[in-house]
Parts: C-alpha cells; sequence; structure tokens
C-alpha cells in the first residue's frame, strides 16, 4: 500500500513519505515476528528439558550408560578435584584465551618462557580459534558416523578471555579474588618450588597465572553458561584445584544479595584431569617439549599422521583406539583379536591411523590418505572391517576445503602496501581471479581483521587479543596499513572458514626467499617454464605449444608428488606401480607413450630440452615451481 505523497512523486525528487497506516502495519508483522521467534525459542527449551529428564532417568535406573562411566572405562579420567557424584552430574565447555596466553602457564618448566609479540599471538589465536571449529565439525561428523545423532546437550562455547578482561579493573580482580587467598599454598606447589631451587627463579606473572585461570573460570562460572567444570591435562591438577579453592571463596563472600548463590552441589566447581599422551621415554608431547604431533596439516601432513600412527607399537595400539577414536569397545575387541591373530597385517595400527586422520582432517582426507598409503607400501588389501565409510559423507564440505588451505603466508610490503585490496586478497590465495576478488569485495563476501563498524580511512584495527572482522570494502590502498597488527599482520577471512594470516615481509627478504604469489609480476608459471625450457636447451628458444607447455607441467607435477613421497619413505619399502617406476626415471617398456612422448614425436630438440628439465627436476636440481 503506497500514500498519496509516495505516487505523486516526480522527477522533482519529493522527499520519499510513508503513510501512517503502511507504518502501523510494518511494526505490527516486526512484532509478531518476534512473538514467533521467542515461541520457538521457548518451545525448544521446554522439548530439550524434557528430552533431557527422560534420558537423566534412564540413567538413574541402569537403562542407559552413564557419560562419566564410559568415560572412566576408556582411560580419560585421571585425577578428581571433586566427588563421582559431582562431576556426573555437571556439564561443560571448552575456551581458549587471549589473555592468560600473554603470559603462559609455567607449569613443570624450569626456564621462563619467551615473551611473544603482539602479532605472534594474534596469529595463535586465529589458527587456533579456526583450527577448533574445523576440529568440532569434525567431531559432529565422526559421531553421526557411529549412529549419535545431535541432540541440545551437545553445545560448546569457544570463549576468548579477553571479552572480559577488557572490562575488568585490576581492582576488582584484587578485591574479590587475591583477599581470598594464601601465600603459603600458592608457595608449596611444586612448579614454584622447583623454578626457585632448580630454575632461573619465577617471574610475577607466571607466579599468578593459576589465578588468571581461576579468573577465568569464575566469570564462566557466575555467568549464566554457569560453567561448573573444568576439564585439563594431568599437569593442570594444581591449577584446577586453585580454581576450585578461589570459586567456592568468591561465591561464599559475594557482596550483592541477589546474586548469593548457595552451598550445594550444583553450585560447587569440580574439574577432572586427563592423562597426557606421552611417547616411549615418558615425556609429554607438546610444542613447548620439541615433540609435538601437529593437527595442521602443514606441518604435520596428513600422510605422515597416518605414518604416525601406523608405527604405534602394538601394545600401545589398544589404548590408543579407546582414547582418539569413536570405535566403540565391542568393535576394539574385535580389532586387536585380529591384530593377535596376525600382527604383520597391523589391522589396529589402520584403524587408528584411520580414525585420527578422520577426527583431524575430516573422512574424505583420511580415505584418500589411506589409500595412498597402501598403494605405496603394499599391493594387497588389508582393509579392516572397522573401516566402515559411508558413501554420502565422502563429499567435500567448505570446512574440509578450509582443512588443506593454509592459513599463515607472507606476502612483500609491495603488494601489502600498494595494491589494491582485491589484488590482495587473490595474492592471499582468497580469490581464484581478480576479478572473483572484485566481485568478493562488491558484495562484501570478504573480512578483515579490525574494528567492526569503523570506516577503513580511520579503522583502529584489532584489538590486542581480540578477534574482530569487519568486511571488506573497495578502499584507497593507503588505507590497508590501518589493519595491519604490530605494523606486519593482516588477517584477512572469506566466508565461514577460509581464513589467511598473512605477514608482511620487505620486498628485499621475499625476492631472497623465492617465493611467488598469484598475480605478482613477470612470475608466472607458464613464463617461468618457458625460461627453464630455454636454459635446458642452452639459450635456444624453442617455441613450444600451450599444448605442449601443459603437458610438461603436467608430467612436473607427477615428479614433485613421487619425488616428496621418497622423501617421506619410512620403514618399508614403497612397491611402485609400473606407471610410478616410469614417472620416477626408472628403466620400463620404451614402448609405452606417455602424453609428452606423443607432444614430443619426431621433435628432438625439443624432446632433448623436455628430457633434460624433467631428469633435474626428479634428482631435486630444480625447485617446484608454485607460489603461495
Amino acid at each position: 500500500m503506497a500514500s498519496r505523497a509516495l505516487l505523486a512523486r516526480g522527477s522533482n525528487n519529493a522527499p520519499l513519505r510513508i503513510c501512517r497506516q503502511c507504518m502501523l502495519l510494518r511494526h505490527a508483522a516486526r512484532a509478531s515476528q518476534s512473538r514467533s521467534i521467542a515461541v520457538r525459542v521457548l518451545q525448544k527449551r521446554a522439548e530439550a528439558e524434557k528430552a533431557w529428564n527422560e534420558k537423566a532417568q534412564l540413567i538413574k535406573y541402569g537403562k542407559a550408560p552413564h557419560p562419566w562411566d564410559i568415560l572412566k572405562e576408556r582411560g580419560y579420567v585421571k585425577d578428581i578435584a571433586g566427588t563421582d557424584q559431582q562431576i556426573a552430574e555437571l556439564m561443560r565447555t571448552k575456551r581458549i584465551g587471549g589473555a592468560t596466553v600473554k603470559v603462559g602457564d609455567p607449569t613443570d618448566r624450569l626456564q621462563s618462557r619467551e615473551p611473544m609479540t603482539k602479532a605472534t599471538i594474534t596469529t595463535n589465536i586465529t589458527k587456533t580459534h579456526y583450527q577448533l571449529k574445523r576440529l568440532w565439525a569434525n567431531v559432529d561428523n565422526q559421531a553421526r558416523r557411529f549412529g549419535y545423532e545431535k541432540e541440545w546437550a551437545w553445545e560448546r562455547g569457544l570463549f576468548n578471555n579477553s571479552m572480559w578482561y577488557h572490562n575488568t579493573s585490576f581492582i576488582e580482580v584484587v578485591q574479590r579474588l587475591f583477599k581470598g587467598l594464601r601465600l603459603g599454598p600458592l608457595l608449596s606447589r611444586e612448579t614454584v618450588k622447583r623454578r626457585m631451587t632448580e630454575g632461573d627463579g619465577m617471574s610475577l606473572d607466571e607466579f599468578v597465572y593459576p589465578l588468571l585461570q581461576a579468573w577465568d573460570w569464575w566469570h564462566m562460572f557466575s555467568s549464566p553458561k554457569q560453567i561448573h567444570m573444568q576439564i585439563g591435562g594431568s599437569d593442570q591438577y594444581g591449577n584446577i584445584i586453585s580454581g576450585i579453592e578461589a570459586i567456592k571463596y568468591m561465591r561464599d563472600h559475594e557482596p550483592d544479595p541477589n546474586l548469593k548463590m548457595s552451598d550445594d552441589l550444583f553450585n560447587t566447581p569440580v574439574g577432572f584431569t586427563v592423562p597426557l599422551l606421552t611417547d616411549s621415554s615418558g615425556a609429554k608431547f607438546g610444542k613447548s617439549a620439541g615433540n609435538a604431533v601437529w593437527l595442521d596439516q602443514f606441518m604435520t601432513s596428513t600422510f605422515d599422521l597416518y605414518g604416525y600412527f601406523m608405527r604405534r607399537p602394538d601394545a600401545d595400539v589398544e589404548n590408543l583406539l579407546k582414547l582418539l577414536t569413536f570405535l566403540p569397545m565391542e568393535r576394539i575387541k574385535e580389532i586387536m583379536e585380529e591384530q593377535n591373530r596376525d600382527p604383520s597385517k597391523r589391522p589396529a595400527q589402520h584403524a587408528l591411523a584411520f580414525e585420527v586422520v578422520a577426527l583431524v582432517h575430516g573422512l574424505a582426507e583420511a580415505t584418500a590418505t589411506q589409500a595412498r598409503h597402501r598403494g605405496l607400501y603394499s599391493r594387497h588389501d588389508e582393509t579392516s572391517q572397522g573401516l566402515r565409510i559411508v558413501p554420502n559423507e565422502l563429499h567435500a564440505k567448505d570446512v574440509n576445503m578450509a582443512s588443506a588451505f593454509r592459513v599463515d603466508i607472507q606476502l612483500p610490503e609491495s603488494c601489502v602496501m600498494h595494491k589494491s585490496i582485491a589484488s590482495i586478497l587473490y595474492a592471499a590465495g582468497l580469490a581464484p581471479s581478480k576479478t572473483e576478488a572484485n566481485r568478493l569485495t562488491k558484495q562484501q563476501g570478504a573480512y578483515i581483521g579490525g574494528a567492526p563498524g569503523q570506516p577503513s580511512a580511520s579503522n583502529k584495527g584489532m584489538s590486542y587479543g581480540d578477534l574482530t572482522f569487519t568486511p571488506v570494502k573497495t578502499w584507497f590502498p593507503e588505507d590497508t596499513k590501518n589493519f595491519l597488527i604490530d605494523g606486519k599482520l593482516l588477517i584477512l577471512r572469506r566466508g565461514k572458514h577460509f581464513i589467511r594470516v598473512v605477514e608482511m615481509v620487505s620486498d628485499e627478504e621475499w625476492e631472497a626467499s623465492g617465493k611467488t604469489y598469484p598475480g605478482e609480476p613477470y612470475k608466472g608459471e607458464m613464463r617461468q617454464l618457458r625460461q627453464a625450457l630455454k636454459d635446458a636447451a642452452g639459450g635456444r628458444d624453442l617455441e613450444f605449444k600451450p599444448s605442449e607447455l601443459q603437458a610438461i607441467l603436467s608430467e612436473q607435477s607427477t615428479i614433485d608428488f613421487h619425488r616428496r613421497l621418497e622423501e617421506n619413505e619410512a620403514e618399508e619399502k614403497p612397491q611402485l606401480t609400473f606407471l610410478e617406476r616410469r614417472r620416477l626415471g626408472r628403466k620400463t617398456n620404451p614402448r609405452h607413450k606417455t602424453p609428452i612422448d606423443r607432444y614430443l614425436a619426431n621433435k628432438p630438440a625439443k624432446e632433448a630440452a623436455v628430457r633434460k628439465l624433467l631428469q633435474a627436476r626428479r634428482s631435486g636440481e630444480i625447485p617446484e615451481i608454485s607460489g603461495e
């Protein structure tokens, strides 16, 4: 319905008005929509509460397995802070912190941690945030694969404690927390005593780390989320105990009578620790100890991760199957019986490696990695019955594609500071072409780490320890500097999952690295290949056709792939196929023709240059032609 003013509006650009009746109808529709949403939310909560109560009754009378009993059966429980009854009734959530990470946990360390720059902290928070999101998506997929349907209780939160530290004064922490703690118990902790007697001493920021962790827990405990349980590695038991004591003190000394909590089961913090994964010498796996197996496939490839678990001793496999997979206990028992009948086939190691890669990188990646591993090391099919695959789950979703997407890259200063934001998106690999990058900026489909709601020309950038984004828009190249962190770090995102942490380096450093990026002037793949062929031909320009160049690039990619497999060769000698032996330069039937042979038939000069180039590529004398 339109008003007379709207209908009468002509070429004189009269102000646009909406009649009162239209305005009333619009507000009524909005109010009705809000009421509808509120009713649906209340209905959903009521249904969830009913379902939870029904399941609780089944657990109470032994008709359904208790989650706490399942955790203990699979070996997840080491030390308990509280009682079995308390822990069995409570739930937990996950968190990462941007404030405590600035200090660093001193547990089990004799030397102080090296201080991290703002750029390093932001990089770590960003990578951890998106790695956890991808990991939880894989957890959901694995659960569905084993018949677990998602319920309302599958709630999890990812909190950055900078959210509350920005609004918390130091005086508040001192009055609420420090006043109720005594130095005696803190000084008696084993970590403090070892640092004081055997190490380089302990700074005050490391000394109060458990108190900061306790404050984090108190904030989540007293918030509407009501986080009552904390779970950590066995080296976190002391921090969990300190947190429980601190929360009990602040709960019992709450100055606001409206926020007072009673001392009962559901207002008591509890926690437990899980056993740490250790190597054969008993040292824990972790970046601090220097023997980590990384979840980032660019630091530990899926092939290497699969191979790592294939090399686990028989005595360790059963325990790892319980801890790191969703396989039911009955199926684990069957796999171990199969393992004992014929250890040479290693069905338990294959099951473990497959399930871990599926959990970390997705089912499609695990299936492909298993096929590569079996094809490389054996011609026999040793597929265990435990590796059942659901066909309709093998499609590549965005989250699985993002897991194969390198997060941290470098770009030269000339690109970051002097090119358009669309060119930077293309150079960072967030768009397949500059045209697509321009479309992303126009449709606001890409994001940059910065202060939301502020224009690019005056944007203050991302706050220290936060992870906030604002849509990328077309702006002047000089505005990009406002989004730099520590003057060198740029965080870009496309959609929900594809993230880039771009480190800006000097043009001299970039040139010395030998890297290239999409759209870099005079560094195209074809240009490099033509130059390499010209060098191989002794300076002669043989004028290769585009089809010939594409065939050479394809052959080079095959050589690079198999050469990397040889470099990663583990304890077994690969059994290569006929085609693999030929492509790796081994002698085979000369009558077998590849695409290269057909393209270069009766062209001796071109064939000689190509053979020389490919032989150099096989031996590793020529680096791979690839940009970031």
